[in-house]
Parts: C-alpha cells; sequence; structure tokens
C-alpha cells in the first residue's frame, strides 16, 4: 500500500507540474487542490 501512496502523490506531482507551466495563472488553485487530495490520501491511509 505504501508503494501505491508514493506512485499517486508521482503522479499528482507530475500532473500538477505540467498543468503550472501551461496554465502558470491558476498555480494558487492547483496548489491548493494538491494540499487537499495529500491531505485526503494521508487520512485515509489511517
Amino acid at each position: 500500500m505504501g508503494n501505491l501512496d508514493v506512485s499517486a502523490t508521482a503522479v499528482i506531482s507530475i500532473i500538477t507540474g505540467i498543468l503550472i507551466l501551461v496554465f502558470p495563472r491558476v498555480l494558487n488553485t492547483i496548489v491548493g487542490i494538491y494540499l487537499i487530495l495529500v491531505g485526503i490520501l494521508n487520512i485515509l491511509r489511517y
């Protein structure tokens, strides 16, 4: 299960990076969504 979480975080990070490069104006929104998703993943893990 730990590998799944690492993979999900890596994929989300890559997608987030690409979106920031393509749409720099939505940086704050993307960062907010990323932090929420990471928080949810960490809560579900416990």
